[in-house]
């Protein structure tokens, strides 16, 4: 019985190091990343494939830095969109800390809750409808990458060599775009 245990340990202590978690497909990791409007990746977090999206937000969000001709590089975005998981208070706070335009739509259990508490619930949520283009472009550049099949599998074992593929994926992502634009 302890030696079950103890393998059991082993076994998830392993998984931890290798950021793989229980996911709908299985042992898998989870790729938390940023992109631009022209779907390029902008930053990348990697966690374990049960880990919720709307935690991981602020940190991608202090990874993103963009380079200019000149200058200090930009870290912080005119906007930000995403979906509805990452509609949190602790995420708008945040985006309004910074003075950044949330366009995130809220989601209908807060905006019932909101609601619900009448003037003490504050108002709702200042989101402009976004185009299906500009809505989905982290769904497009995760198909982009995929399109890599050591990226869509995983078949590195750690977590450094599969966060280096999906660096080097990336790049050649943004190569690609700068080439055909310099065309």
């Amino acid at each position: 019985m302890e030696e079950r245990r103890r393998i059991r340990r082993r076994r998830k202590l392993r998984l931890k190091a290798a950021l793989l978690g229980r996911s709908g497909g299985g042992q898998t990791s989870k790729v938390h990343l940023a992109a631009d409007r022209k779907c390029r990746p902008l930053a990348f977090i990697l966690t374990t494939g049960q880990a919720a999206d709307s935690p991981q937000f602020i940190p991608v969000l202090k990874k993103v830095r963009v380079r200019g001709p000149v200058g200090r590089p930009r870290i912080r975005p005119d906007a930000v969109a995403g979906d509805k998981a990452y509609s949190s208070r602790g995420n708008r706070a945040h985006l309004r800390e910074r003075r950044i335009k949330a366009v995130i739509p809220e989601k209908k259990d807060q905006a019932a809750d909101r609601r619900k508490k009448g003037s003490r619930g504050g108002r709702p949520s200042a989101t402009t409808p976004i185009s299906t283009r500009s809505g989905n472009t982290v769904e497009r550049l995760i198909n982009k990458l995929k399109a890599w099949r050591g990226i869509a599998t995983r078949y590195d074992k750690t977590p450094d060599s599969y966060l280096a593929g999906l660096h080097l994926r990336a790049s050649m992502i943004w190569i690609e775009d700068l080439t055909r634009t310099t065309r």
